[in-house]
């Protein structure tokens, strides 16, 4: 094949966008999941009229979607009229550079606006200052059309409307509950700013404080430690549940994979409790079943990655510890019943603790004199705990599939990449721990092999794999399986499903083909459309992974692999719902399921 001076091509900023949409907004998916290209086009927009807000500039931010086209207008400053174009269409252009006009942004790279200008089939802004607009109106990136004028009654601020793009999109289309879900967020992380969403008021009064009372209910131990300055807020409480759960915030970006101001945050809780308590708990014995909200504003943040999820600036760390040791004995001494809450919770994990280590020693005991290291574990290369810092950025990719049976985990063993994809086999159908205490886990052979496979035995802090993916068939077993796994997590590791790490591996269950085309379909609906166009085809119906040749394999697991994060939007909700499916409570889950299917079949 030719490789000389035609072969090299030059792409605009924009053109860029479009080739490689992923590279910016992260999966595209169809609007049925909160991470969704269509809902970070969404925030991208919105994020700049929060910012104005921070900067004490317009209390009010209206939001529509109608017919899937998203309008946004703020009563900020507006955008500068002279720089209107440039500020939605030419990358690295922007006011976030200049900390004196915005000193609390998170989007410090100059791309935000831009990828949705591009990644938009219609986008349409508009400016108002001091009684005058400019307007300018675009498609797919290029601009159409522009025009300013007088505006005497319209108050300062911005206007965007906007229409992913179905080219970049296909059958996409926004849910309002995602949409609520996020707008909430950023109530509660900005105390008097007034949202509405399609004429719908979102508003929060106490901050964190609410967030916390939304995801927890009735579920604290105590009433919750709450503290806010200027630029920390935090609150915490401690649940009877096991593990920990952190939502934390930069600038107001979510940052679920922590970083080093969550880490300051634990650190001051630990030495809060500690010197007011004149104790030397351990932090597991502090820590587990606690759940807590961190937010923090700081000039410049440093991410480790492009989407923000890790907060990397060192800085912080002291005046955060500081801040938040002197603040929780501060709460503590005003409000007994919050210091006995703690006192008695870290009590009970002290007991249970000692409980589970002698469950825990006996099981390494029986693992080491039965087996090597772990059973059925095919590990990869590179995992977070890799000690070389040239392997961190692999590491980080890093993601161990669990899979049920040999031949599903033979093809998968032979398909992955064996630097930064794992393979644990299953036996068979793990134990269901739904009604169970921690201590049993260690009495189970399989679910004790894949907690060392994990390395999640003392909490997700050491885990090895930055996601850890669910791999079963499309069956009745499979799903089974499934469920008994997220059981598993979500009964004693909730923060591994809260911090978005656990999936579930989406593939295809029909194969259509003939001497020319192959078409992998995931649905009925898509293998009847892909029989509609290959003519003269075969279908093929995959009943479990080991059919799958590994050679096909490779590109279900490779870069264009579909994972499926799973999701819970309330930690209140979590130990009912779990209770109800998989407790012993057959009449009723049976009567439940009998009227659900006649409605279905119905």
């Amino acid at each position: 094949m030719a490789y000389d001076e035609s072969n090299i091509k030059s792409l605009s900023s924009l053109e860029h966008i479009r080739l490689r949409p992923g590279m910016y907004i992260g999966r595209l998916g169809n609007g049925s999941h909160p991470d969704d290209g269509i809902y970070v086009l969404l925030k991208e927009v919105v994020d700049n009229s929060v910012d104005e807000f921070t900067m004490h500039f317009g209390s009010r931010i209206e939001i529509t979607v109608l017919d899937d086209t998203v309008s946004v207008r703020d009563y900020g400053r507006g955008i500068p009229l002279g720089k209107v174009v440039e500020c939605v269409s030419v990358i690295n252009t922007g006011a976030k550079y200049d900390s004196e006009a915005f000193q609390f942004s998170v989007g410090l790279n100059g791309v935000g606006t831009k990828a949705v200008n591009a990644l938009s089939s219609s986008f349409l802004v508009r400016s108002y200052r001091e009684g005058k607009y400019v307007e300018a109106e675009f498609e797919r990136g290029e601009l159409k059309r522009k025009k300013e004028g007088k505006a005497p009654e319209e108050k300062d601020g911005t206007f965007i409307s906007f229409h992913p793009d179905p080219e970049i999109f296909p059958d996409f289309h926004y849910l309002d509950d995602i949409i609520e879900d996020r707008l909430w967020s950023y109530a509660y992380l900005n105390t008097g700013l007034t949202i509405t969403f399609n004429k719908k008021l979102i508003k929060s009064q106490n901050g964190l404080l609410d967030l916390l009372s939304k995801m927890l209910g009735s579920e604290g131990l105590y009433p919750t430690v709450h503290f806010k300055n200027a630029h920390l807020e935090f609150a915490f409480t401690h649940t009877s549940g096991y593990g920990e759960n952190y939502f934390s915030f930069v600038n107001g970006q979510n940052t679920t994979d922590g970083g080093t101001h969550l880490a300051a945050f634990k650190e001051g809780v630990l030495k809060g409790i500690n010197e007011f308590f004149r104790k030397s708990w351990q932090a597991p014995e502090i820590r587990d079943g606690i759940a807590a909200a961190i937010a923090i504003k700081m000039q410049n943040p440093v991410f480790e990655s492009q989407t923000k999820n890790k907060l990397g600036s060192t800085e912080v760390r002291t005046w955060i510890v500081n801040e938040v040791r002197e603040a929780v004995m501060d709460a503590l001494m005003k409000d007994k019943a919050k210091a006995q809450g703690i006192q008695e919770k870290v009590t009970t994990n002290e007991k249970v603790h000692k409980e589970e280590q002698a469950v825990r020693n006996n099981a390494k005991e029986r693992a080491r004199k039965t087996a090597i290291h772990i059973p059925k574990l095919k590990d990869c290369r590179y995992h977070l705990d890799s000690s070389s810092a040239q392997h961190r950025k692999e590491a980080e990719n890093s993601m161990i599939f669990l899979t049920e049976g040999d031949s599903a985990a033979g093809t998968l063993s032979i398909a992955r990449d064996a630097n930064t994809q794992a393979v644990f086999a299953l036996r068979g159908k793990p134990f269901n721990v739904q009604g169970y205490k921690r201590t049993e886990l260690y009495k189970h052979e399989e679910l004790y092999n894949i907690m060392v496979a994990l390395g999640i035995e003392n909490g997700i802090d050491d885990i090895r794999y930055s996601k850890v993916v669910i791999a079963t068939d499309a069956d009745t077993d499979g799903f089974h399986i499934r469920i008994l796994l997220m059981t598993f997590f979500l009964s004693y590791f909730e923060e591994l499903v809260t911090s978005g790490r656990l999936f579930i591996l989406e593939t295809p269950l029909f194969r259509v083909r003939n001497k020319a085309v192959t078409s992998y379909c995931y649905s009925e609906a898509e293998r009847d459309q892909a029989m509609s166009k290959i003519k003269g085809c075969e279908v093929t119906r995959f009943k479990g992974l080991g059919e799958i040749s590994p050679n096909e394999f490779k590109g279900f697991i490779g870069e264009d692999i579909k994972l499926l994060p799973v999701t819970i939007t309330s930690i209140k909700d979590i130990k009912d719902k779990m209770e109800f499916y998989m407790g012993q409570n057959t009449p009723q889950r049976r009567e439940f399921i009998m009227e659900n299917l006649l409605n279905v079949t119905g």
